[in-house]
């Protein structure tokens, strides 16, 4: 049985592999179209600020991302070139994959499956660009001693996505260490864009534990508004989707101006609950929101503990 499952295993990145090589050609001519958009005036102009909607494109991002942080260290002229990410799966689609191939930023990435990073480590790509893995399952007790190992000071990006704890694991963060320029926010939207609430601190959190839909985790952009402004941060935006909110430092309000939540709500539309039995219902946003009504939900504000 054991070397049964190390077969198996072993296949399992051979095959991932191969998917790899075979999406190279691919990833190459979206770059290629990226890199063409971004040569255009229209893409470039920021003399007047416009919506983030209309810099989106994905090469790797799963939604728009990729051409929304384009646009930002074009703009705002990043100069710390180093980014942090966190809850990358096997790094395929992710918001940080294109910079650090395109803009060949060094990069930190955290995963919480070995399998995931291993498959990454395995990629022939990761030899060619400065990228660090880390696999460990995020907590607030031991977060600034895993960004430690990344040897990073003063960040050009921060990308929290963890479907789970984001909103207690960056209020856990040593800013003013890492200090991004940029940082984006994984907000649940079922949530609303009213109420300051998250999901109750659990340091072991998964969200599919918590609530078979997998509707019930992470925090309202209005919590995360609230949290970053502390820090030193304002609401610029978030991507069309309806899951990232973006955030810059107090400094750079002299050139993007800031955003309220009403500015930059987006109710998701994908259809991504389950059913108790893991299976997607491709059901509505509402039918969602509804599926995690009654659930404890922590309210910043006045500090207690809350039905959604």
């Amino acid at each position: 049985m054991k070397f049964r499952t190390i077969i198996k295993n072993k296949l399992s990145l051979i095959v991932n592999y191969l998917k790899w090589i075979n999406l190279d050609w691919e990833d190459r001519s979206l770059s290629l179209q990226a890199r063409l958009l971004m040569s255009s005036d229209l893409w470039r102009n920021h003399e007047k600020y416009l919506d983030l909607f209309s810099k989106e494109f994905r090469v790797f991002s799963q939604w728009g991302d990729d051409g929304i942080i384009q646009y930002l260290i074009y703009a705002l002229n990043i100069q710390n070139k180093k980014f942090i990410e966190f809850g990358v799966g096997n790094y395929y689609e992710s918001n940080t994959h294109f910079l650090l191939i395109n803009n060949n930023w060094s990069g930190f990435v955290i995963d919480g499956s070995q399998k995931c990073t291993d498959i990454l480590k395995n990629n022939s790509f990761f030899w060619r660009y400065d990228l660090n893995i880390k696999t460990a399952f995020i907590n607030k007790d031991n977060i600034n001693e895993i960004l430690n190992e990344s040897n990073f000071e003063k960040v050009g990006l921060l990308h929290i996505d963890l479907d789970g704890n984001d909103y207690w694991i960056l209020d856990a963060i040593d800013m003013d260490k890492y200090s991004p320029d940029i940082l984006i926010l994984e907000y649940n939207s079922n949530f609303g864009p009213d109420r300051a609430i998250t999901v109750p601190y659990d340091s072991v959190f998964s969200s599919l534990e918590a609530h078979h839909s997998g509707q019930y985790f992470g925090a309202s952009i209005a919590a995360l508004e609230n949290l970053a402004k502390k820090k030193g941060y304002y609401l610029i935006g978030s991507n069309s989707s309806g899951n990232n909110a973006y955030f810059l430092k107090n400094n750079f309000l002299n050139l993007i101006p800031s955003k309220n939540i009403s500015e930059c709500f987006v109710s998701a539309k994908f259809r991504d609950e389950r059913d108790i039995n893991g299976k997607l219902l491709f059901s509505s946003r509402q039918s969602c929101i509804n599926s995690i009504r009654g659930m404890p939900v922590f309210n910043i504000e006045t500090g207690e503990i809350e039905d959604f």
